[in-house]
């Protein structure tokens, strides 16, 4: 009794759907974002200061790649941990890279840099996003430990 079959799949735990679904909400945002961004919707630049719309025009090519990498790697990641794939800790992975390499540019390269336009908030918002990221690599990485993710 309680003994799981050889070659039987494993039934997938309530949590795992509540947290592939919590993140590709969250995920979505970002993703809403960055492509609200990229195609120059006016209402939704309308919404910025006039700092925060220079500093996006000015965005160097490597920085969307990494901006992409980190939003694009996240949503990959969110959609695999659904479909119970074990790679999706490495599209979580992927992401934080991508978010670690815009940061970069973001607080350390751009002048101004995100800090000096948009204040401390920025910076706060920006370590929640990558703290989300982490926590989600580690929960997918003990869900393929676990054989939730195969």
């Amino acid at each position: 009794m309680g003994h799981k079959p050889e070659g039987s799949p494993m039934r997938t735990p309530l949590h795992l759907w509540i947290v592939g679904l919590l993140s590709l909400l969250w995920n979505a945002s970002s993703a809403l974002d960055f492509v609200m961004a990229v195609t120059g919707n006016q209402s939704y630049l309308a919404m910025m200061t006039d700092a925060q719309r220079a500093y996006m025009s000015a965005l160097p090519s490597w920085f969307v790649v990494a901006w992409a990498i980190g939003v694009w790697g996240a949503m990959a990641g969110s959609v695999l941990l659904l479909l119970r794939s074990r790679y999706a800790a490495t599209a979580f992975l992927g992401s934080i890279l991508g978010m670690i390499a815009a940061s970069v540019y973001s607080y350390g390269l751009a002048s101004p840099n995100a800090i000096e336009i948009s204040g401390t908030v920025a910076i706060a918002f920006s370590v929640a996003i990558i703290a989300v990221a982490f926590a989600l690599r580690a929960y997918a990485r003990l869900m393929t430990r676990r054989g939730v993710l195969g």
